[in-house]
């Protein structure tokens, strides 16, 4: 059975072999990207190119219009107070029709 001394050795022993395997792979990746760029001609430039971010949803037309105010509603969330307002003192939904 090995020693807490010793296990600590075995440690740091690995996490030096560790880091030193790190960086020699980076070392490789880093030189194998150039290597590519410098094939292809690419640039720092060509690899930070965003593609570009959908555009604005357009507007949802309009469904219900309240005549008197001209307040208008798409249909779409919930109802607003106007409307909720109207149907309750008796009207229709359909009565505010676009």
């Amino acid at each position: 059975m090995a020693s807490l001394k010793d296990l600590l050795a075995q440690r740091a022993a690995l996490d030096e072999q560790i880091a030193q395997t790190k960086d020699r792979e980076r070392a490789d990746a880093v030189a194998k990207v150039k290597s590519l760029m410098s094939e292809y001609g690419l640039t720092v430039a060509d690899l930070s190119v965003r593609t570009p971010k959908a555009g604005k949803t357009s507007k949802v037309a309009v469904k219900y219009r309240n005549q008197a105010t001209g307040e208008t509603w798409s249909g779409r969330g919930l109802q607003p107070k106007w409307l909720k307002a109207a149907i309750g003192g008796g009207a229709k939904l359909e009565d505010f029709n676009v």
